[in-house]
């Protein structure tokens, strides 16, 4: 059964994990992921790898004359596989600095929300950017899905001119040309935030940005039916995930200094969706047990074992080349 963290968070077994699953739904590709928890690695040998069909080209029809026959034609699809793999962090805590602090779990509280962030991170990383022949312990994200594929736009553009109307109309029809290459609504647009603020601007300026509020006194901000997804920062780097490139196309590089890239998404178990163990809790907490002797404790916050798949290349789409700056 296809599950979210908000679905997750109604199983939780204890305040404390739904404290926990509750701040990981304040990262909004998260929050809208769409887990298909279906891996079983029971028996023996059992690996936790998840294979699939990804469907490359669409299906055609076409009017036929009398006494003839239709022209064959079957959509092609290629075989994928992918490793579910844990992703998470540990803390140690002295068990006199545990009780130091506004409450007696004060510094749990805070190792605890800040090994949530850098997971948040990491997962966001590696959904865009993951590749497992650069991380072999992670999984392969968006980018390395789209490259060369038909719903990857490498057009230049340059988005960083006066903010008018003419300006606004110009992002919008850009972000609509980025939209008209998948096969149905996009559930999210990604990118840094110097681009997203891009978007929410023109949106703003033509009427079509909307905003309702999220999970954790969070907003969710939304371009048609599209939630506009700041991509955010690199685990422990103050890097972006989508990054400005800096690159001289004069030096050899491929894109223009000053540009980016947008991702869209359809959200979905036939489009872009994560993959989960059968039966598991996708958010997992291990808070120190001060009960027991020893001076210094662990902690644990854990997603997963995940993966994310791509079961049809136009449930996704990417504009690169864009220039902001």
């Amino acid at each position: 059964m296809p599950v979210t963290l908000a679905q997750a968070m109604l199983n939780a077994q204890t305040a404390l994990d739904v404290a926990v699953i509750n701040e990981f739904r304040t990262n909004p590709l998260l929050d809208l992921m769409v887990f298909d928890d279906c891996v079983n690695p029971a028996g023996g040998g059992a690996t936790l790898t998840y294979g699939y069909r990804r469907q490359i080209t669409a299906p055609t029809a076409a009017f036929r004359a009398i006494n003839s026959e239709y022209v064959p034609q079957e959509v092609t699809t290629a075989q994928y596989f992918t490793d579910l793999k844990p992703l998470g962090g540990s803390f140690q805590i002295d068990r006199v600095l545990a009780q130091v602090g506004a409450a007696a779990s004060g510094e749990v509280s805070l190792q605890m929300s800040q090994k949530i962030i850098a997971a948040q991170a990491k997962f966001g990383e590696a959904a865009i950017l993951g590749d497992v022949a650069v991380d072999a312990l992670g999984f392969d994200g968006l980018a390395k899905a789209l490259t060369g594929s038909t719903t990857e736009d490498t057009t230049a553009i340059d988005l960083s001119g006066t903010q008018d109307m003419t300006w606004a109309f110009k992002v919008l029809s850009t972000v609509d040309d980025l939209l008209s290459l998948m096969d149905g609504p996009a559930s999210a647009l990604i990118g840094n935030r110097k681009l997203i603020n891009i978007v929410r601007a023109a949106a703003r300026m033509t009427a079509q940005y909307t905003q309702t509020p999220g999970p954790r006194e969070t907003t969710i901000e939304k371009y048609g039916s599209a939630v506009l997804v700041d991509a955010g920062l690199k685990a422990g780097s103050g890097s972006d995930v989508v990054v400005v490139n800096v690159a001289d196309p004069d030096a050899g590089g491929p894109l223009t200094a000053g540009s980016t890239a947008l991702y869209a998404v359809r959200i979905g178990l036939d489009g872009f969706h994560g993959v989960s163990v059968a039966g598991g809790n996708i958010v997992k907490q291990y808070p120190p047990d001060f009960t027991i002797p020893g001076a210094v404790k662990t902690g644990e916050v854990e997603l997963g074992p995940v993966s994310v798949v791509l079961k049809r290349t136009k449930a996704a789409a990417v504009k690169s080349n864009i220039k902001v700056q």
